[in-house]
This record gives C-alpha cells, sequence and structure tokens, in this order.
C-alpha cells in the first residue's frame, strides 16, 4: 500500500498544477491513495467549497488542514457534510467538521488524522491526547497522520511519541520541505515536513517583493500568490497492510 502527501497546495496555481500532474505521479510510483493539505487553496489563504472539490476531481482522496481551515465562512456548513475533508482534530469540539477520515478500500481502511501543534501557533488541545483517544477507537492499523505544526521539534517529539502507533506521520504548515524522511524505531514512517505545492519564485507561495516589502517596513502587506514555474512537493510512504508499519519512505518534488 502506496500512500502520497502532498505539501500545503497554495492557491489556484497550487490546485492546477495538482490536477497537470498527478494522475502521472500517481501511475509513476504506483500510489493507491493521496492525501494532500489544502488549507491554503484558496486564495489569500483558507480552504472553499469549489477549492476542495477541484482537488478530488484532481485525484486527492483526503484533504487536510491547519491553523487557516476556518478562514472562510463558505467551507464551514461543507465540514459537516461526511465529505473527505477534515480539520484538525484538537481543535475545539465545538467547531465544525471532524479531524479523523477512514479511507475504506474494502478489505484494507486508512485512517487519516489531522492534528495542529501548539508552539507558536494557538492554544489547541494538546495534540499528544487527541493523537491517544483517536487511535484507541480505530479499527485499523493504517493510520497516517499530517501533523500541521510550525515547530520542527514538536513534530519530531509528536513522531517520536506515536512510533509504533501509525504507520506514518507528515509534517506540514512551513511550506518548506526537509530531508529527513526516514522510518523510526517502531515502524512509524516520518518526515518533518512535506513541503509545498505552489509558485517557485515565491516566499512560501508568496511574491518575494510583497515579503521583502513587510518585513523591510513592518507595514500591513496584502499576500498575492506567486506566478509562474510550479513545483509539487510530498512524500511517498510505502506501508504493510499486514502489520500496519511502514516499509519506505521517498520525498518527492516534481517540477
Amino acid at each position: 500500500m502506496k500512500i502520497l502527501f502532498i505539501g500545503d497546495v497554495v492557491d489556484s496555481v497550487g490546485c492546477d498544477f495538482v490536477r497537470a500532474n498527478l494522475v502521472g505521479v500517481k501511475r509513476f510510483y504506483g500510489i493507491d491513495a493521496v492525501i494532500a493539505n489544502g488549507e491554503n487553496t484558496a486564495a489569500g489563504n483558507g480552504i472553499l467549497p469549489k477549492t476542495a472539490e477541484h482537488l478530488m476531481a484532481s485525484g486527492v482522496d483526503v484533504i487536510t488542514g491547519g491553523n487557516h481551515s476556518f478562514k472562510r465562512k463558505e467551507i464551514y456548513e461543507y465540514f459537516d457534510k461526511n465529505k473527505p475533508v477534515i480539520r484538525p482534530a484538537n481543535f475545539s469540539e465545538n467547531v465544525p467538521g471532524n479531524g479523523v477520515y477512514i479511507l475504506d478500500f474494502g478489505k484494507t481502511q486508512i485512517a487519516v488524522i489531522n492534528l495542529i501543534g501548539r508552539v507558536y501557533l494557538d492554544n489547541y488541545d494538546c495534540p499528544f491526547s487527541k493523537a491517544d483517544e483517536l487511535i484507541e477507537k480505530l479499527e485499523t492499523n493504517l493510520i497516517f497522520v499530517d501533523f500541521h505544526a510550525e515547530a520542527t521539534g514538536e513534530k519530531g517529539a509528536l513522531a517520536r511519541y506515536l512510533d509504533g502507533k501509525v504507520s506514518a506521520i507528515a509534517g506540514s504548515h512551513t511550506h518548506v520541505q526537509t530531508s529527513d524522511e526516514q522510518i523510526l524505531p517502531g515502524g512509524t514512517g516520518f518526515i518533518t515536513d512535506a513541503g509545498m505545492t505552489g509558485a517557485v519564485d515565491s516566499i512560501l507561495g508568496v511574491k518575494p517583493e510583497i515579503i521583502i516589502k513587510k518585513m523591510r517596513t513592518h507595514m500591513p502587506a496584502r499576500y498575492e500568490t506567486g506566478t509562474g514555474a510550479c513545483k509539487m512537493e510530498g512524500v511517498v510512504f510505502e506501508l504493510c497492510e499486514q502489520s500496519g508499519k511502514c516499509k519506505n519512505t521517498e520525498r518527492i518534488r516534481v517540477i
């Protein structure tokens, strides 16, 4: 069983690049399931029903979120329609949506869990405790976690805490792909951050001149998505269906 996790998809340029390239990537790597972080697919970040539908029509099976999941009000009701579009499970229980989705392939089920970190972000519920709570209820040993977090140390800590309890955990949020893909001692595949899908000539997907001006002046700036050549970054996890452990990890970058 091969799972592809696609790093944060940014705006329409990222969505269109996924649509243009995902079929070929799935065929080349023999991918069985695709998960993508889609919390930045709307212009100015956030996610909309139309951007979620665009990714799913392009071959994405489950869409995860993060701190921008509720940036756009149009998505609130959509989260409650039992679609394969989830938000971090350790958000308040009073918000719309779910933090876990079960992909059912008949004989095989993959649980996709979305969690968010607290370091440098906000006072969300504890991701460690929430992970334990969710895993205890699952009836499958194939479990993938998208941990949307800022601090690399927090990502590494959760990965090692969950080592042997989940099949794979991939970090998202920072938009910079790390080179530490590995299989932890307990059999869990891990990468600190899967990267970004969007404009190559950008700063985290945004036009460089806007970010530079903001940093030099400290004045408010309206972000505009970068243009030109695009890239799609992510990681492929090969999982053993019997044991639930990870057999191989491989970073990918399509330009």
